[in-house]
C-alpha cells in the first residue's frame, strides 16, 4: 500500500513537471510573436494571451512558474521575448518591466480562475487587476529606463495596449476553460 502511495505521488509531481515545462515551452514559441508600434518601444505581444491561458491550463502556481521559466529561458539569451529577442539586455531594458510584471499576472489572473472555478467575470477581474499590476510595473520601468515622465510611458506602453489586450482577455475566456475542462477529463490537470 505505502509504495502504491509513494509511486502515485510520484507520478503526480512528474506529470505536474511536465506540464508546467510543456506551458513554459508554448509561452516560449507564442510570446516572440509581435507587431512593431511606430508610436511605442512596447510591442503588441502574444505573451498575455498565452499567460493567461497558462494560467487557466496550471493555475496560480504553477502557471506562474511557467512564466518564471520563460523569463529565465529569455535572460539567459535565447529568443523567446517580443520579436525573437532575448538576454539580459531585453529583459533588464525599456520594456523588461512588463515582462517582470508577467510573473504577478500570472500569480493574480491564476488566484482569480483558481478560487472563482466557474465565474468568468471574476476570471476577467483577475485578469484585469492581474494585467493592471504588469501595466504598473512596465510603466514605471520604462519611465525609468527611457528617461520619460510617468505619463508619457502611460501613453507610449499602455493606452495604445488596452484595447487588443481586452481581446486577448475574451479570447483567454474562451478557450481557457474549454482546455481546462479537456484537460481534466483526461486526467492531465
Amino acid at each position: 500500500m505505502d509504495v502504491k502511495v509513494k509511486t502515485k505521488t510520484v507520478q503526480g509531481r512528474t506529470k505536474e513537471m511536465v506540464l508546467v515545462a510543456l506551458m513554459a515551452a508554448v509561452i516560449c514559441v507564442i510570446a516572440p510573436i509581435s507587431l512593431l508600434l511606430p508610436i511605442s518601444p512596447v510591442p503588441i505581444s502574444m505573451a498575455t494571451l498565452v499567460i493567461y491561458i497558462t494560467v487557466y491550463v496550471l493555475g496560480a502556481r504553477r502557471g506562474t512558474i511557467s512564466c518564471i521559466i520563460y523569463l529565465f529561458i529569455g535572460l539567459v539569451g535565447l529568443p523567446v521575448f517580443s520579436s525573437f529577442t532575448g538576454g539580459a539586455g531585453k529583459l533588464f531594458g525599456p520594456t523588461g518591466g512588463y515582462l517582470i510584471g508577467y510573473i504577478f499576472m500570472a500569480l493574480i489572473s491564476g488566484f482569480f480562475i483558481e478560487k472563482y472555478s466557474t465565474k468568468l467575470w471574476k476570471h476577467l477581474v483577475g485578469m484585469l487587476l492581474g494585467t493592471l499590476v504588469c501595466y504598473l510595473f512596465g510603466t514605471i520601468w520604462l519611465a525609468y529606463q527611457a528617461h520619460m515622465t510617468f505619463y508619457e510611458a502611460l501613453w507610449s506602453g499602455v493606452i495604445p495596449f488596452i484595447p487588443g489586450d481586452l481581446v486577448k482577455m475574451g479570447i483567454a475566456l474562451g478557450i481557457g476553460p474549454v482546455v481546462r475542462k479537456q484537460l481534466k477529463r483526461a486526467g492531465l490537470n
